[in-house]
């Protein structure tokens, strides 16, 4: 039976089917479903399993159902890419790792459940999970009630900052407000906003404004849509109303709506020469499903591509094609999925156990990797330091960098245009700062 949602619910988690879950367990010879193969339930390791003594148990929790499976996938199959080499390479202090995936089906309270299961059933030492804001938010107070340790690896709104989440996809300042600068000083100052219709877009989309107000710009129109809806003709109808001349659009949509919408952009001949789109959600996984014909000349922002120069990525995209087939692709939410496997173990080895969170936890903190993106650290704020980058979609579905930084920025959680949580920070290795303290 659907769940049903009041509209108070609906903005924060958004909406989505209540889908079935399915239970995998997920080894590292045994990988997960590749995108647009169907997933076979079996049953997951019992409790007393997980307290064997040459396995480290982990939970990997994403959608691999529903509307959000087209993007999270993809994130699996990155996570037992990781999983796989370090298994291959000797383990985690001496034990193999022994991964649990659930699907969250893109409903949210399926999530938590997931999360509750995984940490009190299957006993993991740490879970890499979800992908909207709506999913991460509805976890969130089941890893702090319980005092358990969840990785997230997607670029999301910021205005968070958690001791028990470490945040391994990009905050505002390094995606989102950079992006907004880069189109200001090369495609116009008026905009229109379009995004799902749940937390991540509405605070992005509040951030957005705040900064374009700072700036001397305007939003000239701002709509949105039910996650996972297609029903996108009539906000192209107001973009045009708004912008008869052109002007930008700025993409929060996630999932398979933006199939819909930019298939439809194009039939109404509003193309990226008069109507650029700057997209955060959307990567190389997503312009595949999508069709490159149709998102060619548009433009997304993340602090990686797959065509990243550098040894690590090339070393990165070799082996999880090697792995998954030729055809494949890498992106954003994969790569830092990736890398996010490899902190942990890093912080475990360095703590000397993976049983003994806060440990981890203050292990993890200040630990360096050589990623494929270049090298990032993971700050006293549970944020990666990262490269922002601008591509644009070319012919064969790929990115095209017309912009990046010189140097990782490091991370701000909590937005410095908002006015609300201007002049606050987070600092978890200073118990006397924390999750949000004032700096001026």
């Amino acid at each position: 039976m659907a769940r049903q949602f009041g509209r108070r619910k609906f903005l924060i988690y958004g909406s989505a089917t209540f889908g079935t879950s399915i239970l995998l367990k997920a080894c590292a010879n045994n990988p997960t479903p590749q995108a647009g193969e169907s997933a076979s339930p079996t049953t997951a390791a019992s409790p007393a399993a997980a307290g064997s003594g040459n396995t480290i148990k982990v939970g990997i929790l994403h959608s691999l159902s529903g509307t959000m499976a087209i993007s999270e996938k993809s994130v699996v199959d990155a996570e037992q890419l990781a999983i796989t080499e370090i298994n291959q390479a000797g383990g985690v202090l001496g034990k193999q790792i022994e991964a649990i995936v659930e699907d969250g089906a893109s409903d949210w309270p399926t999530f938590a459940e997931k999360a509750t299961k995984l940490i009190d059933q299957d006993k993991v030492a740490t879970i890499f999970g979800c992908w909207t804001s709506a999913s991460r938010k509805a976890v969130l107070p089941v890893f702090e009630q319980k005092n358990h340790m969840l990785w997230y690896p997607v670029q999301y709104e910021g205005q968070e900052c958690s001791k028990n989440i470490f945040y391994t996809g990009a905050a505002p300042n390094q995606q989102i407000e950079p992006s907004v600068d880069w189109l200001l000083e090369n495609k116009g100052k008026e905009f229109f906003l379009v995004g799902s219709d749940y937390v991540f877009p509405r605070t992005a989309n509040t951030i957005i404004k705040a900064q374009l107000e700072a700036k001397g710009a305007k939003v000239v129109g701002e709509d949105y849509l039910p996650l996972g809806s297609t029903e996108v003709t009539p906000i192209i109808a107001k973009i045009k109303q708004a912008l008869p001349n052109g002007g930008v659009i700025y993409n929060t949509l996630n999932g398979d709506s933006n199939v819909a919408f930019f298939k439809q952009l194009q039939g109404a001949g509003m193309g990226p020469d008069k109507y650029p789109s700057m997209s955060v959600s959307i990567a190389e996984e997503e312009v595949k499903a999508i069709g490159p014909e149709y998102l060619k000349g548009h433009y997304a922002a993340w602090n990686y591509f797959q065509t990243v120069d550098t040894p690590a990525n090339k070393k990165f995209v070799e082996a999880f094609k090697a792995k998954y087939g030729s055809d494949r692709v890498t992106n954003d939410p994969m790569e830092a999925a990736y890398i996010m496997v490899y902190i942990w173990k890093q912080a475990v080895e360095k703590a000397a156990t993976a049983d003994d969170m806060e440990k981890v936890r203050v292990a993890a903190v200040g630990q360096t990797f050589d990623a494929p993106q270049g090298q990032v650290s993971l700050a006293a704020n549970h944020h990666l330091s990262k490269v922002v980058r601008i591509g644009e979609v070319r012919d064969d579905g790929l990115f095209e960098i017309v912009s990046s930084t010189d140097k990782a920025v490091a991370p701000v959680p909590w937005n410095q245009y908002v006015a609300e949580t201007k002049g606050f920070a987070c600092d978890w290795s200073d118990p006397a700062k924390g999750g949000k303290y004032k700096t001026t």
